[in-house]
């Protein structure tokens, strides 16, 4: 597998070994003292030292801020700030799963803006108050599931709302995203299904999404070919290249794919993370498939389109049959109770879940009840 660098608006670099090309990325854009935002799970598996090597060879001075939590809060960003501060740092490079990636994000928004994260929050128009002005970026993914690697939006829980809330602007996108299938080798059958997973939905969800974007619509077909060719063989056998390059793609353009827009089933996953730190694919795992068969009544085609991809009747119900399927295939639990959510929950989840702009763009108009009746529907 050779390296090859692509451009969609973000640079790409994608390809086993292309991590060593960080610090040639990092003089690209003109640093000099990089801090690396992570998590101390990928510290602790190790993953940063080629990083780390590439960047001290070129040069750059390196520092590491890894509280990252699996679901972050905007502490984490405040203390990455901090951190970027302390260092006087001139470089981010975000490296890990969607949550350092974001938290990578908003540390940069955080530099030279001041104003309450909560004010920049997408649903309410804060965007316009994202400027060009933020450090470059550098984001190295190590699972295959976000796609916020080329991705314009971070996602953090605000103690203003108590949500999960998306920041969004196209000057959040990375200067360079670094895509090397070896440094996903060592995720684990159960993250590696969970991520994928999330990756399946970010495309499912932006193919039948309302609105007319056919270019979205192009590269999320594509990314659920890749999902259902590569995310069994990927869970199985975590040292299969191919099949974890085949995943790194699919993630990458379900976050190309979206900016189309989501729908209901990101609207349930984001409270169950929020309220109770579920892994956020394993969320959307649990969810799709009953969210599909809600659709069906509005893009039944859509649907038979992605059923046939995964080996389903091409209808809305056969979509969600193949989706439950292959979710059992690789090992995710089969519902919220299996997955220990207490169903006496489920009131107050639905609230937050209809407060979540996801659904706004769901192809079938969602009320709080209908979202109520989806979560049964998932337990």
């Amino acid at each position: 597998m050779s390296v090859v660098t692509w451009s969609f608006p973000t640079r790409i670099v994608f390809g086993v070994g292309s991590v060593k090309q960080t610090g040639a990325e990092a003089k690209r854009v003109g640093a000099s003292r990089a801090l690396i935002v992570t998590d101390k799970g990928v510290v602790k598996a190790g993953l940063l030292a080629p990083i780390e090597a590439s960047l001290r060879e070129s040069g750059l001075t390196v520092s590491v801020f890894d509280d990252v939590l699996p679901n972050p809060v905007e502490k984490n960003v405040f203390d990455g700030v901090a951190a970027f501060n302390a260092a006087n740092a001139d470089l981010i490079v975000a490296v890990g799963g969607g949550s350092p990636l974001d938290v990578g994000k908003l540390v940069r928004l955080g530099i030279h803006h001041h104003r309450p994260l909560v004010e920049y929050d997408d649903a309410t128009g804060g965007d316009v108050y994202i400027t060009p002005n933020v450090p470059p970026m550098l984001a190295i993914p190590t699972t295959s599931g976000t796609g916020s690697e080329v991705g314009r939006s971070g996602v953090v829980t605000l103690e203003a709302n108590h949500r999960k809330t998306v920041i969004f602007s196209p000057h959040l996108l990375a200067n360079a995203a670094i895509l090397d299938p070896e440094i996903t080798k060592g995720l684990p059958p159960f993250l590696t299904a969970a991520t994928g997973f999330d990756a399946l939905t970010h495309c499912l969800e932006a193919y039948v999404s309302k609105g007319d974007h056919p270019m979205a619509d192009g590269i999320a077909l594509e990314g659920l070919r890749l999902t259902a060719r590569y995310l069994e063989r990927a869970t199985a056998d975590g040292a299969d290249l191919e099949a974890r390059g085949g995943m790194m793609k699919a993630a990458m353009m379900g976050a190309v794919a979206f900016q189309k827009g989501l729908g209901a089933c990101h609207s349930l996953a984001h409270p169950l993370s929020s309220e109770h730190g579920m892994h956020h694919g394993l969320a959307n795992a649990l969810g799709l498939p009953a969210v599909v068969e809600f659709n069906g009544a509005a893009v039944a085609d859509r649907l038979a389109d992605v059923s046939r991809i995964f080996g389903g009747e091409p209808s809305a119900k056969g979509c969600a049959d193949a989706l439950r399927n292959l979710r059992a295939r690789i090992g995710l639990p089969t519902g919220l109770g299996a997955a220990s959510v207490p169903r006496d929950s489920l009131e107050k989840l639905a609230d937050l879940a209809f407060q979540d702009a996801c659904h706004t763009l769901n192809p079938r108009v969602c009320s709080r009840d209908d979202l109520l009746k989806l979560y049964e529907a998932s337990f």
